[in-house]
């Protein structure tokens, strides 16, 4: 025991952090990889260890034994036994099942449509309709001895197919992954649950007939604990039984895409000199690996403004295959196809659009999220879906991978053959989606403390101000009887808040200052106000790429936005923003609204969150901060009964300055 150090672990599997400890902000960086924060008041935070933050720590190399280490490294008193059982059962889970090549077989007849699932809907490369009407039907689960005969037979030994009965043209192929285990219990525990008697046929172990997948390679008692599904469950068996508890680790090798010779430049088209930075290397290559099997695939995380899309570049460089990128909106469309042309050496004939507005398909082509999820009707399909399957795309790059919308999901269920890399900022979803994104997408492969790349100068200086304001006094009354939504939009629109945002503005004149949130007739009012530029969901995108630009060239210093804002947006210069009112407790939102003011500058940045006191909107801004406060960053708390209290504060305080 070391009564100086910084942490006390719990048999709950809570960890509690004092933040006054000598060592607090090293043991805060070493928890990053494998806990998640819960609560952070003033003096203890709260982490909590959970199954799905030791699987991504272990899809990024991060070992069990590892986390002990940390655990008892910081620990202010003995790690608890039935932690450490814990943490090596939970995280040991990963690898225990794996997905693997498997013979694929040749079938007379015809899906129902050609390129369509049974719903009607596109399918994308190499994804067939699961209900084909031919000879060979699927095989039903069964006990293991019936069962062999059966699943052997359709599959010819070795890789040897049957004569077909009609001609070649009408044959399908039919494709197949295994799902292998060493463990006999988790083999017969996985075929009991209801996903493992719907879709996987316990067989016996054939070798791929595909050279290429044969160099996965599967151990001799993995043999003997072998289900096949066919490759179009891939994604929804990894959902399933994610959910179940048991991770799958993908090992299947991934298809190569259309070659495209595409490389980075050393100087930039604009003139300026270009490099990688290293932690951009690294995280570019944790997922490319050696393209070998479990490689290809997973979740890139940097705080805003470390240069994701860089890292993007660096895989499509490393991959050279052609790319379909996809992104929150059109501002940061064209973001990327401006990027993409300033520092590589792809040209406009290489790169495409596929918009509301433009919808071509190019080598490289970067698509929006809405254009996609659009459909003429409610219950109808979704038309857009085909893109996926209009080109042989060797790399999907999914931006912004926390806000990947549910229907998306689905379709990334079907292509799980085509290399993917997701790029956030957070892992952080609200609707409890995060497994998805694990499973789909893939684990997070890499990680940098938002504090650590501060130090380095790669991201700003920033320092967050939360002040607290009474409400007004001719809202007290609707308030107090409204419920709980109600009083959230009262308090977020409290008029008190115009007078301090003139005050922050008019106080602040060498910076380029975001005014933030979330209700239109509260940021309407703010714009006369200020007598500055709105920019929301209605602005036309022509208009929106038009006001940014007038805001990167300082011809524009306030700019008031909605969450239209939220992500995607290079707005280099900068350094304030206030926050008005928000998402309830969103703390997605609070991370991305501080990265509009973290692009790397001399002067500091600060973030000012208005809050108004005494009212449902306290409680919701503390949840807002859990994420940011696990990086690392404090919020000071101004309280404020008038405007003196904060020209009290600005005059004092000189952070940004300097």
């Amino acid at each position: 025991m070391d009564y100086s150090n910084p942490l006390i672990v719990q048999s709950d599997r809570t960890l509690l952090l004092d933040v006054h400890a000598p060592k607090a902000e090293e043991c805060r960086n070493a928890l990053i990889p494998f806990a998640e924060l819960e609560r952070s008041p003033e003096h203890l935070h709260t982490y909590r260890l959970t199954p799905l933050s030791l699987w991504n720590a272990a899809g990024a190399g991060f070992t069990p034994d590892n986390a002990v280490s940390v655990l008892k490294q910081f620990a202010r008193y003995d790690v608890p036994q039935s932690i450490e059982v814990w943490i090596h059962e939970t995280a040991g889970r990963f690898g225990k099942l794996r997905l693997v090549p498997a013979p694929w077989i040749m079938v007379s007849g015809k899906p129902a449509k050609t390129g369509e699932n049974a719903e009607g809907e596109s399918l994308p490369p190499g994804a067939h309709s699961g209900s084909p009407a031919s000879d060979v039907a699927r095989t039903p689960p069964s006990p293991r001895g019936d069962s062999l005969k059966t699943c052997s037979a359709s599959f010819a030994l070795n890789g040897s197919l049957p004569t077909p009965k009609t001609p070649e043209e009408n044959l399908i192929k039919i494709e197949y992954l295994y799902l292998v285990t060493e463990s006999y219990a988790v083999y017969r525990e996985i075929g009991a649950t209801a996903i493992g008697k719907k879709l996987l046929t316990e067989c016996e172990y054939e070798e791929p007939q595909d050279d290429f997948m044969k160099q996965t390679v599967v151990s001799d008692d993995e043999k003997k604990f072998c289900y096949r599904l066919p490759l179009t469950d891939r994604g929804t068996v990894k959902q399933e039984l994610l959910k179940l508890g048991w991770p799958i680790k993908d090992d299947v090798p991934m298809e190569d895409g259309e070659s495209l010779e595409i490389s980075l430049r050393e100087t930039t088209k604009s003139g300026q000199p270009f490099s990688i930075r290293q932690y951009q290397k690294e995280a570019a290559q944790a997922i490319v690996g050696d393209k070998g099997p479990g490689t290809g695939f997973g979740t890139i995380v940097l705080p805003c403004g470390a240069g994701k899309t860089i890292v993007g570049m660096t895989v499509m460089s490393l991959l050279k295959t052609s790319t379909l990128v996809i992104t929150t909106n059109i501002s940061a469309v064209h973001q990327w196809i401006g990027e993409l042309l300033d520092k590589t050496n792809l040209t406009e004939d290489d790169i495409a659009e596929y918009t509301g507005e433009n919808k071509v398909i190019k080598p490289v082509t970067v698509a929006t999220y809405q254009i996609l999820t659009w459909r003429p009707e409610k219950d109808g399909p979704y038309p857009h879906f085909s893109l996926f399957r209009k080109r042989k795309w060797g790399l999907i790059v999914y931006d912004e991978v926390h806000t990947l919308p549910a229907p998306v999901f689905r379709v990334a269920a079907e292509i799980q053959a085509v290399r993917r890399v997701g790029l956030t900022a957070t892992l952080v979803r609200e609707d409890g989606m995060e497994g998805n994104v694990f499973c789909l997408v893939g684990p997070k492969r890499y990680d940098v403390p938002w504090k650590d790349l501060e130090h380095s100068g790669f991201i700003a200086t920033a320092e967050c101000i939360e002040v607290r304001l009474d409400l007004c006094e001719s809202k007290e009354i609707e308030y107090a009887v409204s419920d709980q939504r109600k009083k959230h939009r009262i308090a977020s629109e409290n008029p008190v808040k115009f007078e301090f945002v003139r005050e922050l503005v008019e106080k602040s004149p060498e910076d380029k200052i975001l005014v933030i949130g979330q209700y239109l007739s509260q940021l309407e009012e703010l714009s006369r106000m200020l007598k500055c530029p709105l920019i929301t969901g209605k602005t036309p995108n022509e208009e929106r790429d038009r006001i940014y630009a007038q805001f990167r060239s300082g011809e524009i210093r306030v700019l008031v936005v909605s969450k239209v804002a939220n992500f995607a947006i290079d707005l280099p210069d900068a350094s304030m923003a206030i926050q008005v009112s928000g998402t309830f407790g969103s703390r997605q939102e609070e991370a991305q609204r501080l990265g509009r003011i973290l692009r790397p500058k001399e002067r500091k940045s600060r973030f000012f969150t208005l809050i108004t006191r005494n009212t449902v909107e306290e409680e919701f801004g503390s949840n807002r901060q859990k994420f940011l406060a696990e990086q690392g960053y404090q919020y000071r708390l101004l309280r404020c009964k008038d405007l003196s209290d904060l020209d009290l504060y600005l005059q004092n305080e000189t952070l940004c300055l300097q």
